[in-house]
């Protein structure tokens, strides 16, 4: 049996001499209490050194990620093919399963080999000659330090770790800072409503009360160094009529404390994000000026890392923080969302609701490349970011030029934009819509009146025989009846009523005297 054992000097093989007292697991330790019983139970066959630490590193590295190094493949070749026959140990069944599949050798791990190499790791200097101890010893402390750095992914010049502490930390800063500026408006509003009215920033609302205390303080204390001459004077003025209850001097001051709680706070918050700009410059310069140090650092927080936000694509950088919308709108068969964290960079900000998500989507795939040029570059310029970010500006110029394009022709050429110029037309209220008499005017024309009274003048004429009556009288004489002025005049006004009422036409008037001539022959006819 052969023994494949890794050191952080080299590989070393050994080859088992007595496989019998394998068998004894729980007393195998006492076969390596010394170098001279360990030497009875395994024999150094081939040791190889690695050349210098990244050599050292890089085989560390695969094998805790379970891969076979092309070093330790030359030395499995050369070595273990000539003893094909028997079986290899190894630490890690993984490994095991690797160097079955590549090489085609019978590998072992079991518990008897676990001990097998604890054992064979307590005598290591003893069963390796040629290497010194203090040496072995160096060379074990910087391939611990080189392997620490590498799965930490710690570098002195991009600590990712302290941007995602700190967009944390200013998040919980915001919720909390909002919470203590609403208690104190609430407990200080109990004493003096209208302030809060007054003075809308926080801050300074919170400084205008520490200073002042008590409302009626405000008349003999001055604060021109927080607010400005007109607000002073407004919360003077209120200060004499305030509707507010009074408080007891031990609950101003707890308010006071509240104050300077909230002051401080806001102070440390100023501070913080000037530090989290400066980290961000100078970690991923290209992404912060692409969407922001607000945004970038949400968006590492939220990848874990600027190596593992480097290895999304576009899509997911354009969707990281709407999980749960992409997952709902899958599962509702609707539309996916456009946008997550992306949503509040500046450039998306600025486009139109409809070209947001054009926007949004370019902004993702040239915010991917800056991330990768960031956590994999060697450059630590900004001018990539810079030359995107113009791209991109472009790009939503040209998209909200295109919405103003002629639709007739080509549709290359762009619409002229004359100078607007306002018209402005006065409208006068129209009170005839109003009524809900017909539109026809009472007031006739000179003619028509004319008209109508030569029409009663004729009617007039031919009326009078008709008014005279005739009556037989026993001898044959007609008599005729003498009509009283008054019966005249009531008959005329008959008459004008009539024409009024119902206005004739000439054709009607031209009638109505041949049936009248007609009926006059008849009469006289019959006489």
């Amino acid at each position: 049996m052969l023994v494949l054992f890794e050191t952080a000097a080299g590989y070393a093989i050994f080859k088992v001499l007595n496989e019998k007292k394998l068998q004894e697991v729980d007393s195998l330790w006492k076969e390596f209490e010394t170098p001279e019983k360990a030497n009875k139970i395994v024999k150094l066959k081939h040791f190889e050194k690695f050349q210098d630490t990244t050599e050292a590193l890089a085989a560390s590295t695969a094998l805790v990620e379970g891969k076979l190094s092309k070093n330790l493949k030359k030395i499995l070749k050369k070595i273990v093919a000539k003893d094909a026959h028997e079986q290899l140990a190894v630490a890690d069944a993984k490994l095991g399963g690797v160097i079955k599949d590549k090489l085609n050798l019978s590998c072992i791990h079991s518990p008897m080999v676990t001990e097998l190499m604890r054992g064979i790791r307590s005598q290591i200097e003893g069963l390796i000659t040629g290497l010194p101890s203090r040496e072995m010893a160096a060379m074990c402390l910087g391939l611990a330090h080189s392997l620490s750095r590498y799965k930490l992914k710690f570098s002195p010049d991009k600590v990712d770790t302290m941007i995602i502490q700190a967009i944390s930390l200013l998040d919980d800063l915001d919720k909390e800072l909002n919470n203590y500026i609403m208690r104190c408006r609430e407990w200080y509003g109990w004493h003096f409503p209208e302030l809060g009215k007054i003075i809308t920033d926080n801050l300074t609302y919170c400084k205008c009360v520490r200073k002042v205390g008590d409302r009626s303080n405000f008349a003999s204390s001055d604060v021109s160094d927080i607010l400005p001459e007109e607000i002073e004077e407004d919360v003077k003025a209120a200060a004499e009529i305030s509707m507010g209850t009074e408080v007891s001097e031990e609950d101003i001051n707890n308010i006071i404390h509240l104050c300077d709680q909230v002051i401080e706070i806001s102070e440390y918050r100023t501070q913080l994000y000037d530090y989290l700009k400066n980290r961000m410059m100078a970690i991923a310069p290209n992404l912060t000026v692409m969407v922001g140090e607000l945004v970038g650092a949400r968006l590492i927080a939220h990848a874990g890392s600027l190596l593992n936000l480097a290895k999304h694509p576009a899509s997911t950088v354009q969707l990281l923080g709407a999980e749960k919308a992409l997952f709902r709108a899958l599962k509702t068969k609707r539309d996916t969302p456009k946008f997550g964290l992306i949503y509040h960079a500046s450039l998306v900000g600025q486009t139109n609701i409809k070209n947001k998500g054009k926007i949004s989507r370019m902004l993702a795939a040239k915010t991917a490349l800056t991330i990768r040029y960031d956590a994999l570059g060697e450059n630590t310029s900004a001018e990539m970011g810079a030359e995107n970010r113009l791209k991109v500006e472009t790009r939503m110029r040209l998209l909200e030029e295109r919405g103003i394009r002629r639709i007739s022709g080509t549709g290359k050429a762009l619409a002229r934009t004359d100078k607007y110029q306002n018209k402005s037309e006065i409208k006068v209220f129209d009170p005839s819509g109003d009524s809900t008499l017909p539109a026809v005017s009472k007031k006739r024309k000179i003619q028509e009146v004319e008209e109508q009274d030569t029409a009663v003048a004729v009617k007039a004429k031919k009326f009078k025989p008709d008014t005279k009556e005739e009556r037989t009288v026993e001898d044959g004489e007609p008599v005729k009846k003498k009509k009283k002025k008054k019966d005249k005049e009531k008959q005329a006004e008959e008459e004008e009523v009539l024409n009024e009422e119902h206005p004739t036409s000439p054709t009607v008037e031209n009638t109505e005297k041949k049936k009248k001539k007609k009926k006059k022959m008849k009469d006289e006819d019959e006489d």
